[in-house]
């Protein structure tokens, strides 16, 4: 672990006084970190008093009020939901309160935010928002009760709270700080923002993730450097703006990459010099010059120019923009027009959104991008049914397989080390996503601790899908069909060569398809003359890209049929099997499902089979549906891989986890990454999931966690040149005996269908000539 230590900046509770209720006022009550004051309610009367940290309304010795029924109690308005995104006055309010607790101006001078985020609390807290504060409610989410049995219910909930990287460029330490957001009032409105420090801790032996303001000093600082100069006009580039440095990780392959001095081993690339807007600089890799730069000065460590290897000759295939491509465009394709007239199906209510059954809360993170809260579909009598908590991309990992330098080096953790939401793209209308849309805007801070708008980062959008469901009757020749329609949420992110897509698919019968979509450019080598590598494939003359492997980690706290927290979900293995040949099988055609529950933690790291179609259902211990079976949703892989790197591979150090495709842990709220906090040049080995899983705890009966890691092996190929179509992978949740039938059967035909089968039922002939007819032709 991390050296720690921590320094108590404020206190973390406060008492405050007893709440009192006068005729006509709102229920108000001072909370610090956590809910302090709650009441009761009773058909008759409703007595009010607050003993320490809530207000009973039980019958009290010295009521403060009493109100008659029909009783209405006036909980206090909470403007943002405690899951919300941080938003720019609450960012301030968190910066602005860190900076002001440095104890010096040189230490106020050096901070650096690296992540400004919400900080998650507690699920009761979630449970209790969603009963009584913020639409639609959902009172039979879980409440606290008194000794009679009746329902505690809080006049307001606490302060919400944001969690703060911030790196110390002076002393090249690392703090997390906690600061409760007391007080937060729009500039715009003229008020005025007042945070409070909960706790600081500071960490000696971590780097966290790179900043944009980084990679742009890194790049200055090297094309300034004299000797780099030189050895690029040695290899006959003599305008420096022509170059490019794409700042990497140095990762961890020995105690020279410790977390002592933050590194930077950048790889370098030229553009030529064309009339091209956005002109392919990776098409010209600069190799056999060495760098290590220390991004805490922006000072060149080490410098040698190891080897003359010429730069690839300008490829005339290596540009993308439309007045650039050889031939011209395409001229017959028509236009494609999504329209719908009566707007969009889902409803949106701040950061909460509403479709065909399913409702869920946005979220968003400089780390993960997207994320997908309180996931919950409306049952019919069953009423809002619980899926999942919380749904998120925490990790990828994308390791290359050529041995020599500088690719051996070459095994990115785009989350940890950089970030995928502080990368994500400004979306278009048209190009990234078709339709009528809802975009969401992110706001992050900067290095320097100002907020900065990503404006439309996430698209929400319907999708037609094909067909949903459809059966023809041969005998009567009519047929029923509905039209699929999905609703995708969305991201894209940039993390230098590459793009990254990633989406979370909402379906009409109950499914959940999460996918990943990768684009960009490939990563690539220069080659010698006459040579040739085969850890590989050449592209262009003196071009060639390293086959890699791009892994993801989904991170997914499922909750079906739960209230946020109850532990009552386990988790089982379903593998088909083929039954042996005997008494049992006489024909030799049988085979048949066999389950397995998964008991333990270390029992729970099992990797994809898809000869025996393996797969594992989250249910629910307590809930049934008609049949009497437990409750359920499978998580379906699609294709995957494992790593193809050696046992002894030094970047598994860090990425232990990608051992196993599957990981289960019991929930804790500190277990968020499956290579720990700070992967970046992280010397300890297998922080994350493998250290956690050694307690191996029970998931008999637990608050479940699957951990997903999916990934592709990438040979590259000559039409992934200039620009890789899309590859697509992914995986899906689906409901096994959750419903009681298909509950896609209540979605309505189409208005093109409707007129149809009324025709159909029209011409129709009569059941018993239409069964003699097909008879016949038997």
């Amino acid at each position: 672990m991390a050296n720690v230590s921590t320094a108590n900046a404020g206190s973390t509770c406060c008492q405050s006084a007893a709440p009192r209720l006068e005729q006509g006022s709102s229920l108000r009550g001072e909370v610090a970190s956590g809910i302090s004051s709650w009441a009761t309610a009773e058909e008759a009367s409703i007595a009010l008093s607050a003993p320490e940290s809530y207000a009973s309304v039980e019958t009290v010795s010295e009521p403060v009020s009493t109100i008659k029924a029909p009783a209405v109690l006036l909980l206090k308005a909470q403007q943002s939901h405690p899951l919300d995104p941080l938003s720019p006055a609450e960012i301030k309010v968190a910066t602005e309160t860190v900076r002001g607790a440095g104890k010096s101006a040189e230490i106020r001078d050096a901070m650096r935010f690296v992540e400004v985020v919400l900080n998650e609390p507690e699920k009761d807290v979630v449970a209790l928002a969603d009963a009584h504060f913020f639409p639609p409610y959902h009172p039979a989410q879980g409440l606290r009760t008194t000794a009679k049995g009746l329902p505690l219910i809080p006049f307001q909930l606490p302060p919400r709270q944001a969690k703060l990287t911030v790196y110390n460029v002076a002393s090249n330490e690392t703090s997390i700080w906690i600061v409760e957001l007391t007080e937060v009032h729009a500039l715009t409105r003229g008020g005025h923002r007042k945070g409070k420090v909960i706790s600081c801790e500071t960490l000696t032996d971590v780097q966290p993730a790179f900043d944009a303001e980084e990679y742009a000093l890194c790049e200055a600082a090297i094309k300034a450097f004299k000797p780099f100069v030189e050895a690029v006009k040695k290899r006959g580039i003599e305008n420096m703006d022509l170059v490019m440095v794409d700042p990497w990780c140095v990762g961890y392959f020995g105690e020279r990459d410790a977390p002592s001095k933050r590194l930077a081993k950048p790889l370098i690339f030229c553009r030529t010099e064309s009339d091209c807007p956005i002109e392919n600089g990776y098409a010209r890799p600069l190799e056999g010059i060495h760098i290590l730069v220390d991004l805490q000065h922006m000072r060149i460590l080490e410098f040698e120019d190891l080897e003359f290897v010429p730069l690839p000759p300008p490829d005339p295939l290596r540009n993308y923009t439309p007045s650039h491509i050889r031939g011209g465009l395409r001229s017959d394709l028509k236009p494609l027009k999504i329209m719908q007239p009566d707007g969009p199906s889902f409803r949106v209510d701040g950061y909460h959104v509403e479709w065909q059954k399913w409702n869920f809360r946005i979220g968003f993170t400089p780390r993960e991008g997207l994320v997908i809260h309180t996931v919950a579909y409306d049952d019919g009598s069953r009423g809002r049914r619980s899926v999942a908590y919380r749904l998120s991309f925490v990790e990828m990992v994308v390791p290359y397989g050529d041995p020599l330098e500088p690719h051996y080096r070459k095994n990115a953790f785009d989350a940890g080390e950089d970030g995928l939401g502080k990368n994500a793209h400004s979306l278009k209308l048209g190009c990234d996503c078709l339709g009528h849309i809802k975009y969401f805007d992110a706001f992050l801070t900067n290095y320097r601790g100002s907020v900065e708008k990503i404006e439309n980062a996430i698209c929400m959008h319907e999708e037609d899908h094909g067909i949903l469901w459809k059966h023809q009757d041969w005998r009567s020749g009519l047929s029923e069909v509905r039209r699929s329609r999905r609703l995708t949420v969305s991201f894209l992110c940039t993390v230098a060569n590459y793009e990254y897509g990633f989406y979370w698919h909402f379906y009409q019968d109950g499914k959940i398809e999460a996918e990943v979509k990768l684009t960009g450019i490939l990563s690539l080598g220069a080659l010698r003359a006459g040579e040739i590598r085969k850890y590989g494939t050449v592209i262009a003359p003196g071009l060639y890209a390293p086959v890699h492997q791009h892994f993801f980690v989904a991170r997914m706290n499922m909750a079906v049929d739960c209230v946020p927290g109850e532990q009552a979900n386990q988790v089982v293995e379903v593998n088909v099997l083929s039954e042996k040949a005997g008494s049992d099988n006489p024909h030799n055609n049988s085979f048949y499902p066999t389950e397995t529950v998964l008991k333990s933690e270390l029992q729970a790291q099992r990797d994809c089979n898809p000869l025996s179609a393996r797969h594992w259902i989250v249910r629910n211990t307590r809930s049934f549906n008609r049949m009497g079976q437990l409750t359920g949703y499978k998580l379906v892989p699609g294709s995957n891989c494992l790593p193809l790197v050696g046992e002894n591979a030094m970047m598994l150090r860090r990425a232990k986890f990608l051992h196993h495709n599957l990981w289960v842990t019991s929930y804790s709220p500190d277990e968020r990454y499956p290579g720990g906090d700070f992967p970046n040049q992280n010397p300890r080995v297998g922080e994350g999931l493998p250290t956690w899983t050694k307690r191996d705890k029970n998931l008999e009966q637990a608050d479940i966690v699957l951990w997903y890691t999916f990934g592709v092996i990438h040979v590259p190929r000559l039409e992934d040149w200039p620009v890789m179509p899309v590859e697509h992978l992914g995986f899906s949740l689906a409901p096994v005996g959750f419903f009681n039938c298909s509950p896609a059967i209540d979605v309505p035909p189409s208005e093109h269908q409707a007129n149809a089968a009324k025709e159909d039922v029209a011409a129709v002939v009569k059941p018993a000539a239409t069964t003699s007819m097909v008879i016949s032709k038997l």
